[in-house]
């Protein structure tokens, strides 16, 4: 299996709709690493580490994001794997 890494910039409606709480639960249920957070300009941002079919699957996950979220687009950056996280968390 190869292991990546994915920086993503999500925007829309995509705070205040339990985006960042849903976003860690998905990467949980991946057995993904990394974090996700809100942005002061509406944008929430993540970053996801593990198997890059589970690091595939979340970024298409975050296209629609949770019932009550409107994507209007999501920027991806994939990059090398560092493993430099142990989990997933919400940043504040």
């Amino acid at each position: 299996m190869f292991k990546i890494r994915a920086h993503l910039y999500i925007e829309g409606r995509v705070q205040g709709v339990f985006f960042r709480a849903c976003t860690q639960e998905e990467a949980q249920k991946r057995a993904l690493t990394g974090w996700v957070k809100n942005l002061y300009d509406g944008r929430v941002e993540a970053v996801f580490e593990g198997e890059e079919q589970d690091v595939q699957s979340m970024i298409k996950w975050c296209h629609s994001g949770p019932a009550h979220s409107v994507v209007a687009e999501v920027s991806v950056e994939i990059e090398e794997y560092e493993g430099e996280y142990c989990d997933f968390s919400v940043k504040f």
